[in-house]
């Protein structure tokens, strides 16, 4: 056994490594023999992805470079054109019968339930009676080319009886006020006496703040296949973040048990909770076909109809009213959200929970009252996006602490250290948890120095004296975020790990791998354990046979979850393996000792596999089922109190933008970032999420820009109308370096943090010093009224609005 087993928080897992017990270092001196090199590629290792000379080279392969089996059908789904109307006929003949045409479903050929919906029932596979976006599904061709299958749905003769259609948050809100009820019920976190703490603050403002949607953009977009096997059973190849909850909205529409389906997906080409609960449409349509002819069926969308079909991070607008002292300490703040989550609830009511635990950021209110609305719209339904609402919920009281500086003419750094959460656990969040692992203050400190923010502000406001077209703007923002799925029974995990006779491990678990190096991670996590060479463990797919009721690969919880399953598996095996050669050679057990690729056995060692081998041929198990389940969590949603993250991850950045105030035109000049991920499981794939996070996030606040037209019909729905960033949008001067203080105070997988989430609010730091230069282009005179994302338009218009005086 290594020294993690006996410490589970790993404190030791460099300078112990492979120590099984308590033998003391005196002891061991006795019979050790020359050092040897340590394991290629154990955790804390700055290792390459598993994948990544395939990424770069084209060899890695995705569902759609799977050869096809003969017979294989392609698959089109037909989309309304309308935003909500009432289907008064249908006409399918003309596509049955047209040439090369092998199937047409609609939902009348559904055998189980229409519905893949994740919760509640409300996202039909195929339309029946009404629709309610432009791009809803209504029925599918299979054929023998993609081209033919597209065709022919064209033939189809449809009726609509067209009804009034929300598209905006205004019309939704106005949509819901008139019907007396929202698509979700409202939810209210209280904190304190928020009425009396604003009517007694010194100061107070309040302000509106749009913040748009953005397109998950994966390079491979939304794709299945499903092979039809012996008595009705189902291999469903998706590109998935969540291969259980496929398996389930498969298996419900084909009128199956679960047993009866398999899903299993290798890899993604990017997910970002877009392949969250979404995936479950383009699987099951496949699946039908499949059940329905006999044959191979595949679904693989092209970019337009991918962009118009699926749902995209929520639209939101935050009204808030904030009461704070001159100093600038916060009093009270009265926070709503308007959510928009469109026609279906999808996982909406999760999404705009976290935007509310999250409206705290980093900062601790005395009183808070966070009142969130989930409002409908005939637009496609909303779904997961990483942060998943958190964003949503930490740049409305960034704006609320970028006025409350211009208001009382501070730099608007000081004003946040000043609302900081502290470091001794004293302050609760607005849902009642105390925050007991605060490290924001030092991370900002270290990165205010390190950054030379000071002097840089000072050199901003010189470049703005003396430049009237160019202005700078610079702004330093932290984050803190919640870790843990926060619907408490998701917060498990499953692994299933193999040794072989040969010494070599095979290696499966729930989470997926979309390119952000988990397996990478869980790997090494099993080889730290066994002590044995990375390269000695199996990377295998994502199956739903093998490690069953998975929860999806969101909430950052991928390498939390899924790293901890990995390891119980592999200790419940390395303790098989203790108690085989304490017995085989008379020894104790703690005086066996996993080393480099070899076991120490008293006196004598052994390579790692001759011990396998000879475990295997006593009749050893050398197999072993591993699971987790993250403690100490709940949230009483009636009460609106409780505990429903493990811990919180923190990092801070500072950016440096310049805008061209005659065109809008602005660019991210340099951006500095301290990230804390705990003890890093793994530098390099960390120091990439953090770095792809950032830029993510910087375009959603800056150029990605949804846009419906009064049909509902979405205009952006291709790289040619819709902007993500490219590599010329990062800034030239970019740093970014873990927290090397970072240790998680939680027992995590090696005291590690999350890293798949929080990055992401780092740009927040971008979208405040684009505000930070539209107000030094009004001379300072107002606080630009500036909503996201921040194009050159919405920023040439404030600059106008500061210059004409507000």
């Amino acid at each position: 056994m290594t020294a993690a087993m006996d410490h589970p928080d790993g404190e030791s897992r460099v300078q112990d490594r492979g120590m099984a017990g308590t033998v003391s270092p005196e002891a061991l001196a006795e019979t050790a023999p020359p050092a040897q090199a340590a394991i290629t590629g154990g955790v804390a290792v700055a290792l390459a992805h598993d994948s990544a000379a395939k990424h770069v080279s084209g060899a890695a392969r995705y569902i759609d470079d799977d050869p096809e089996l003969p017979g294989t059908l392609r698959v089109y789904i037909a989309m309304s054109t309308r935003a909500h109307a009432r289907i008064t006929g249908m006409d399918l003949a003309a596509v049955r019968t047209a040439e090369g045409v092998v199937a047409v479903l609609s939902a009348a050929d559904i055998p189980g339930i229409n519905d893949y919906s994740p919760v509640f029932g409300d996202d039909p596979i195929f339309a029946e009676d009404t629709v309610e976006y432009v791009g809803q599904s209504i029925f599918a061709v299979a054929a023998e080319t993609l081209g033919t299958a597209r065709a022919a749905a064209k033939l189809a003769v449809i009726g609509y009886e067209d009804r009034p259609a929300a598209i905006s948050i205004d019309a939704a809100e106005k949509l819901a006020d008139e019907a007396g009820a929202d698509l979700l019920p409202p939810h209210e976190m209280r904190l304190g006496d928020v009425e009396a703490a604003l009517a007694a603050a010194p100061r107070r403002l309040a302000g509106t703040l749009d913040l748009g949607g953005q397109d998950h953009f994966y390079l491979e977009g939304q794709i299945a296949v499903a092979i039809p096997g012996e008595d009705g059973d189902m291999l469903v190849r998706s590109s998935t973040q969540h291969p259980s909850e496929v398996q389930h909205n498969v298996a419900k529409a084909l009128g199956l048990a679960d047993h009866a389906v398999t899903v299993e997906v290798r890899r993604m080409g990017g997910g970002f909770g877009g392949k969250e609960s979404q995936p479950a449409l383009f699987a099951a349509v496949a699946a039908l076909v499949a059940q329905k002819t006999g044959r191979p069926a595949k679904c693989r969308l092209d970019r337009d109809d991918d962009m118009e079909m699926t749902g995209k991070r929520h639209e939101a607008r935050i009204r808030y009213a904030v009461g704070y002292a001159e100093d600038g300490k916060i009093a009270a703040m009265d926070a709503e959200h308007f959510i928009r989550c469109g026609y279906s609830k999808d996982l909406s009511g999760a999404i705009a929970d976290r935007a509310m635990f999250h409206a705290d950021n980093a900062y601790a209110l005395p009183a808070a009252r966070i009142h969130s609305r989930r409002l409908k719209t005939h637009t496609v339904s909303n779904t997961a996006f990483r942060g998943f609402g958190g964003p949503q919920g930490m740049v409305g009281i960034e704006r609320a602490l970028d006025r409350i500086a211009f208001d009382l003419s501070m730099d608007p750094l000081d004003v946040r250290k000043r609302n900081f959460y502290p470091a001794d656990g004293a302050a609760l969040t607005p849902y009642h948890m105390a925050v007991t692992d605060s490290v924001i203050g030092e991370i900002v400190d270290e990165l205010e120095a390190s950054s030379d923010y000071r002097a840089r502000r000072e050199a901003v406001k010189a470049f703005n004296a003396a430049n009237p077209v160019l202005k700078k703007g610079l702004a330093l923002t932290p984050v803190k975020f919640g870790i843990s799925f926060t619907t408490s029974h998701l917060n498990q995990a499953g692994a299933l790990v193999h040794v072989y006779k040969d010494g070599s491990v095979h290696l499966n678990h729930g989470g997926t791998e979309m390119g952000q190096g988990l397996f990478t991670k869980v790997a090494q996590v099993v080889a730290e354990e066994f002590q044995i060479d990375v390269g000695q463990v199996k990377i295998t797919a994502t199956t739903t046979g093998k490690v069953p009721n998975t929860s999806a690969t969101a909430a950052s919880s991928g390498s939390d979850l899924n790293g901890m399953a990995a390891q119980a598996a592999a200790r419940t095996i390395k303790k098989r393996l203790i108690a085989y050669a304490a017995g085989q050679y008379d020894v104790p057990p703690e005086c066996i000792i996993f080393l480099p690729n070899r076991v120490r056995i008293g006196t004598q060692e052994k390579r790692f596999s001759d011990l396998v081998a000879e475990a295997y041929l006593a009749r050893v198990s050398l197999s072993s089922t591993g699971f987790y389940a993250t403690p100490g969590i709940a949230y009483d949603r009636e009460s609106a109190t409780g505990t429903p993250f493990y811990y919180f991850a923190y990092g801070a950045a500072c950016s440096e933008v310049v805008i061209d105030t005659l065109t809008g035109e602005n660019r991210l000049l340099r951006a500095d970032i301290l990230h804390d991920v705990g003890k890093s499981l793994n530098p390099a794939l960390d120091l990439g999420q953090i770095e792809g996070g950032f830029v993510q996030g910087m375009g959603w606040l800056t150029t990605e820009e949804l846009w419906w037209d009064k049909a509902g019909r979405l205009r952006t729905h291709a790289p040619s109308t819709y902007k993500i960033p490219t590599a010329n949008d990062r800034p030239d001067d970019f740093r970014v370096s873990l927290w090397a203080k970072g240790e998680n105070r939680a027992e995590t997988i090696y005291r590690s943090k999350a890293v798949g989430e929080p990055p992401f609010m780092l740009a927040i730091s971008v979208f405040s010093a684009l505000t930070d230069a539209v107000c030094a282009a009004g001379d300072g005179r107002a606080f630009p009224d500036l909503d996201a994302p921040a194009t050159p338009e919405r920023i040439l218009a404030a600059v106008d609005a500061v210059r004409r005086g507000g």
